[in-house]
């Protein structure tokens, strides 16, 4: 390999070195915004916590128990109150695994970035070295030849890059898929519920929820993801996925078509929202799956133009 041939190697090198650092930094700043707007969202649910677990202690034998006891609610009320401090207990810890997560991958991004740190420098000392060799031989190709190398090493990236977004994109669509699923099965029981189901059919309503809820966690994870890829490409944006109520699995207490109504309606504010969101998703991705087509067709025509520069005369 001619002294070029090896000076070409070590730029590719550090050029795939230094577009890694440049991608790892702009999926760090969008971990960092994701980690400040969790810890505002826990910071609001770790205060509201305690006030939900006294309004549980105030029925089980405070003044607030007494009062219960004469209206003849009491039971009642405090199965409620329970059930609403079980729900934001859950939504506690389900921050608190979310923002453990987040802490975890700007831990790996920052040492990644450590790593990397090396990369500009060499990248833009190999490229000093190398205008130097070109110009010192002569080559009238040589120009050319070198520019077309270094729009080759940008839409690489740009393409390696889209193409991380729109895998991203598809997780996170078929994670939002799961909870509409999840939503439409509630959606469905509720319906005949409304009707007169009874029982059978709020049982299967409230399991159908409870996996929405879960299934609604790991979707928003899989956005988190999907919003740091978007970085990365030039889209911002903060997709939050809707609140999956789940505090209406006490109304089977109050059974009767008023609140089967009322339970209707905010399955279906639910399912509206995650709907909204799956919607975002799959537009986003066709328009990655575009870009995509775009920067191949740019690379084809790169490769097209150095193949025919170093064709035998």
């Amino acid at each position: 390999m001619t002294v070029l041939g090896e000076l070409d190697e070590r730029l590719r090198d550090a050029s795939a070195r230094m577009h890694r650092a440049e991608h790892v930094r702009r999926l760090r700043e969008s971990i960092g915004q994701q980690v400040a707007d969790v810890r505002a969202t826990l910071k609001d649910l770790e205060l509201s916590l305690p006030q939900e677990e006294r309004d549980v202690a105030r029925l089980e034998g405070g003044p607030s128990s007494v009062l219960a006891r004469l209206l003849g609610n009491r039971e009642e009320r405090l199965e409620r109150e329970r059930a609403e401090a079980l729900v934001a207990g859950e939504r506690v810890d389900g921050h608190r695994a979310r923002l453990a997560r987040l802490e975890a991958d700007a831990a790996a991004a920052d040492a990644e970035l450590a790593a990397l740190a090396s990369a500009s420098l060499e990248h833009a000392r190999l490229l000093a070295e190398k205008e130097q060799q070109l110009i010192r031989g002569g080559d009238p190709l040589a120009r050319e030849l070198a520019d077309l190398g270094t729009a080759l090493d940008q839409v690489e990236a740009d393409l390696r890059e889209c193409e991380e977004a729109h895998r991203a994109g598809r997780d996170a669509r078929q994670a939002l898929d799961v909870v509409l699923g999840f939503l439409d099965s509630a959606r469905n029981a509720s319906t005949f519920d409304v009707l007169g189901g009874g029982l059978l059919f709020d049982a299967y309503e409230h399991g159908k929820l409870t996996h929405a809820d879960q299934a609604a966690w790991h979707a928003q994870r899989a956005l988190d993801v999907f919003s740091r890829e978007l970085a990365d490409v030039g889209v911002t944006a903060r997709p939050v996925m809707p609140t999956v109520d789940r505090r209406w699995f006490v109304d089977v207490f109050f059974d009767n078509i008023v609140f089967d109504a009322i339970k209707h309606q905010r399955i279906e504010k639910s399912r509206t929202g995650v709907k909204k969101l799956a919607e975002w998703t799959r537009d986003t991705v066709t328009y990655l799956e575009q870009r995509r087509t775009e920067l191949t067709a740019d690379r084809a025509h790169l490769l097209t133009r150095r193949s025919d520069l170093l064709r035998p005369a």
